[in-house]
Parts: structure tokens; sequence; C-alpha cells
């Protein structure tokens, strides 16, 4: 049992912290910057040049909306969605999605879930439905990790803090499918799952269905809503041809305790529960 079908692939894993090891002693062989070795980590250029990096990584959405547009594109032409614009408000959100019938959908993109960026989101007043899409291109993250961080420790928790309610979540990028991260449900099924979009092969998208209402004091238990109550991630899912027995559930369950405000997350996928918490404080991080 999991949160996502996908794992971090642990070889990756050590390679990437044993050239990070030998990068951080060799690193002032490389260059010409003149400075013997002590002069050189003593100068701030070996940090100064990885948080450059480090940067320009995090910042760059280039190749991620290129990602999303070619999506998106696929979806209009396939009849699965009508059309699709950038938001006017791109500071808050990032893409107005006309649906077939008529109502609208808001995506608001985000990187891996265990950043601070995920708490940061704001459902539009006039939005029929509300998807947060994950784009995690750190192929060195542990998919596991990151999700169940981004469900239960930060969206479920500022959603019931702020009573912001999020209708669905994609955990899906460019780099689903390829060497560095495999995906079970091709490796498991067949190869026919695959979708070509541009210069993108693809495997089915996850997607995560949330309740349709916030929890409270008087409806302590919401359970998430059926796939066709969220319209956008039916057409994620039926266009990237996945099966019913991968969509996600979730479920979250209110309480008080001790004059404290506490909450269960549960995830289902398949009928069987995938992965569910204690009864714990929200905690906003």
């Amino acid at each position: 049992m999991s949160i996502i079908p996908c794992e971090q692939d642990k070889e990756l894993r050590m390679q990437i912290e044993r050239f990070a090891e030998v990068l951080k002693t060799e690193a002032h062989k490389l260059g010409n910057h003149g400075l013997d070795e002590k002069e050189f980590y003593n100068s701030g250029l070996f940090r100064g040049a990885v948080e450059r990096v480090r940067g320009q990584f995090s910042a760059t959405m280039r190749s991620k909306r290129e990602f999303v547009q070619h999506v998106l594109n696929h979806m209009e032409d396939g009849g699965y969605i009508v059309g699709w614009d950038q938001t006017d408000d791109s500071n808050r959100n990032d893409y107005l999605v006309r649906l077939n019938s008529g109502r609208s959908a808001i995506i608001d993109l985000k990187g891996c879930l265990d950043g601070n960026n995920t708490n940061i989101f704001e459902r539009p007043q006039d939005a029929d439905e509300f998807i947060i899409w994950s784009i995690c291109t750190n192929l060195g993250a542990d998919p596991r990790k990151n999700t169940w961080s981004g469900i239960h420790t930060r969206l479920g928790a500022e959603m019931i803090s702020r009573n912001q309610r999020v209708d669905g979540l994609v955990v899906w990028d460019m780099m689903c499918g390829t060497i560095g991260r495999p995906c079970p449900k091709i490796e498991l099924s067949s190869a026919r799952r695959i979708t070509d979009i541009g210069p993108f092969r693809t495997p089915p998208a996850c997607v995560y269905l949330f309740p349709s209402f916030i929890p409270n004091e008087k409806a302590q238990i919401a359970e998430a809503q059926a796939i066709n109550g969220v319209e956008l991630i039916a057409a994620f899912h039926l266009c990237f041809q996945g099966k019913a027995e991968e969509i996600n559930y979730v479920d979250f369950n209110l309480s008080a305790q001790g004059g404290e405000i506490v909450r269960k997350t549960t995830v289902r996928r398949g009928g069987i529960i995938q992965k569910q918490s204690e009864m714990v404080a929200i905690r906003r991080v």
C-alpha cells in the first residue's frame, strides 16, 4: 500500500548523495578562479554558486509550463475540455479551463508538494472547480513523502484552517515514466497506456479527489467526491487512460480533543486504505 504508485529510485538517490560529496570536496579544482583550496571555500564562491544554481532550477517554470500547455492542448483536441487560457492573476493561479458542461476550473501549479509554496493558494470565488497540479521535476525527491506531506501536512491543514476548498490534486509531470522515475502503471500493464503529447511521452496521471465541503464541528466527516463530481479531474483521468482502481480518494475526519481541533486524513485507492494518519492537531507549517 502506498499513497502514490511510484517510489524513489534508491540507487539514483545514493548516486546523487555520492556526487554531492565529491562536488563539495573537489569543487575548488573547477574553473579559473585563481584561488587555492582554503581561499576558495572561505570566499563564499562555492556556496554562492550552489545557491544560484538551486535558485535557477527552482524558479524556472518554462519547461513545466511547456508540459502543461501540451497536456491542455491535447485534452482540448480530444474534446475532453472546451479550451483553456492563462489566468489574468498569474500571481495567485495559473490556468482557467473551460469545461464541456459550461463550468470553469482553475488550476494552480505547484512544484514538489513538501515545499512551503504548497501552503500558498487561494480559491477564486467564481471558480466552479479548483485544482492543484504538482509538477515535481526533482528526480532525487521521494514522491511518496512529498505527496503525503502535501496532502496531509500542508493542503489539508490549510483547507481546514482557512476554509479553502480544493476539489482535486494532480501529481504528474514530464519525469513520470522516464528512466529516472519508472511508472508501475506502465510496467504492470501495457505500454499502450503511454500518451504522446508534443515532445513528451507520459503515463496516466495520478489524480486525487477531495471532499466537496470542509469538515466542521457539525459535519465532522468529509468524504472525497466521486470522480464525476470533479469534471476536470475526470477529464484528466479519461484522456490519459486512467483506470478506476487508480483513482485516489482523500477523506478528512475532524474532532475536538482537550480543547484542541484534531483531524485524521485518509487516502483510499482501489477500495483499500493506502495511507491514514492518526487524529493529530492542526499545525500549519
